[in-house]
């Protein structure tokens, strides 16, 4: 009963509730959605039917090239969710923190001209893995072959992206629809009762850090060891770059518009190898032991444990002026596996996403986690950022089971995760013990285009952006909270983070609403500082 998980007193919510709700004629709202819809699918592909009604040649050519190869990708069901798709621009896709420059897009003909073509960027990587995913019947209606089509898809971007240039409403269109939605469903929110069921799943939150944070203290004063093996992974050796080496390689954003940093791919790699951090993971089973995600024989998905391996992915946020550099690190598992048959929680496939945001002079100031379905969202602060309160109660902000000193220069940290759960138990400095195994580098993005077993590709990804076949049943218990198959690993971009209120992991804003960072050569901040410029 609804009632029983209610606190005292609102047994007789959705009764009042309902008294605002109008009685509305059904055949005026079909009516109104016909005339919304119809007048939006128009608005939308404008921009895109300029294209096809365009003086030049070349131009209608490639939007009707394009037409075809949104049409095959979609028979195909290949379509690649790892950036927002924007209406009427084909060669164009958009991330949030791309998002969030619109208004700089929309001021200077400099930061147009660098956003648009980070925006051509994003639309290229989608469109390469969705080409190689695409399958050679589909392929054929298109171009002679794989290489080909993908050099068709940036020849059109160019011509498209030229076009739109000049054309200053397709400009304007081009910003006005690059805002990302939200990974939340607001219709199932409402029909969930959300409101009325708010209290109680904060109260289930607040439990679940009580838990969390004692875990933490306890694996950190080791008050109760598991008695489980521990395996310590570790990146090869390298030669870490020093802090004035960091600082040196992300001061040259501040003189491009956007103030975004851009690596050649030998400074990512040092860049990675110098804050990679150590993974002690308690193994009670082959589910504990890392690996590369693969398909297997009948479209089974499975991890290869034979090679550890931690994905990869460059990201940015945003905190005042400036652009912080974020370095994520991604440990797959097998499986959670279930403690019973009725285990919610239990499931296949299991991971860490580990991240490291970065100073503008080089140093780790924060670090958070969640798991790829989103879940289990931590923040590890070092005294340079200071946690800000919540704007308003009952929503999820900024949990911070433990905190980091200040990091030494070339310094690690090390993440323990728990058997069969893969909760974190802990983020410290790394003592320096040596590894029981090496763990190596994958670029994330591979994960978009894995290997079949009889030749072909297909994405670890849905179109959806979900992991298909690592639903959990967690996802109907939560399905007031308004998240699509809460519980399921999804892609990057697609994490929702929080049940009460709306947080996604890659929010352009994420950390700038939630810590102040103090300004180089500051050991910590006061409550009166304000956010690093």
């Amino acid at each position: 009963m609804l009632s029983e998980w209610l606190p005292q007193g609102t047994e007789n919510e959705p009764e009042r509730i309902m008294t605002f709700i109008p009685a509305v004629d059904p055949r005026r709202i079909a009516a109104l959605l016909t005339v919304l819809l119809g007048a939006g699918c128009a608005t939308l592909q404008e921009p895109e039917r300029g294209h096809r009604e365009s003086g030049s040649t070349a131009v209608r050519q490639c939007a009707e090239w394009f037409r075809g190869l949104d049409e095959a990708v979609d028979r195909a069901g290949v379509r690649d969710a790892g950036a927002y798709r924007i209406p009427g621009f084909p060669y164009l896709r958009v991330d949030r923190y791309s998002a969030s420059f619109r208004d700089e897009a929309r001021a200077s003909e400099a930061a147009f001209s660098e956003w648009i073509r980070r925006l051509r960027r994003i639309g290229t990587v989608a469109r390469r893995a969705e080409l190689r995913n695409l399958p050679a019947n589909e392929i054929s209606g298109i171009a002679s072959g794989a290489d080909q089509a993908i050099a068709m898809a940036e020849r059109c971007a160019g011509e498209l992206e030229r076009h739109d240039t000049w054309d200053a409403a397709a400009r304007e269109q081009v910003v006005l629809r690059s805002a990302v939605p939200d990974e939340y469903l607001d219709w199932q929110r409402a029909v969930g009762l959300y409101p009325l069921l708010a209290l109680p799943f904060a109260q289930g939150i607040e439990r679940w850090h009580e838990e969390a944070a004692a875990a933490f203290r306890a694996s950190r004063a080791r008050e109760q060891p598991s008695g489980i093996p521990v395996t310590r992974y570790a990146l090869p050796s390298a030669s870490p770059l020093s802090r004035s080496d960091v600082a040196t390689l992300l001061s040259r954003a501040r003189s491009r518009p956007l103030r975004t940093p851009e690596f050649s791919g030998q400074e990512l790699e040092r860049m990675f190898s110098t804050f990679a951090p150590v993974f002690e993971v308690e193994t009670g089973g082959p589910f504990d032991r890392p690996g590369a995600p693969k398909w297997e024989k009948e479209g089974e998905l499975g991890v290869d444990s034979s090679r550890p391996v931690v994905y990869r992915r460059l990201a940015y946020t945003r905190n005042g002026h400036d652009t912080l550099v974020q370095l994520v690190y991604t440990l797959w598992f097998p499986e959670r596996p279930g403690n019973s048959r009725f285990d919610v929680l239990a499931g296949k496939l299991d991971g860490i996403v580990f991240r490291v945001t970065l100073a503008p002079d080089g140093e780790p100031v924060l670090y958070d986690s969640i798991h790829p379905c989103g879940c289990y969202h931590m923040f590890f602060p070092t005294p340079r950022a200071q946690a800000l309160p919540a704007p308003e109660q009952r929503m999820e902000w900024a949990f911070v089971p433990t905190t980091l000193p200040a990091m030494p220069d070339r310094s690690r940290v090390v993440v323990r995760v728990a058997t069969r759960t893969h909760y974190l138990l802990d983020v410290a400095p790394d003592t320096g013990a040596p590894a029981d195994a090496a763990y190596a580098f994958e670029d994330e993005d591979n994960l978009r285009s894995l290997p079949l077993p009889g030749g072909g590709y297909r994405s670890l990804y849905a179109p959806s952006g979900l992991v298909e076949g690592t639903e959990r049943g967690e996802s109907a218990l939560f399905w007031p909270m308004g998240i699509p198959s809460a519980g399921a690993m999804r892609q990057w971009g697609k994490h929702a983070t929080a049940f009460l209120g709306k947080r996604h992991f890659d929010d352009a804003d994420l950390i700038e609403r939630r810590f102040r960072i103090a300004p180089s050569g500051t050991a910590a901040l006061s409550a009166t500082d304000g956010p690093y410029k």
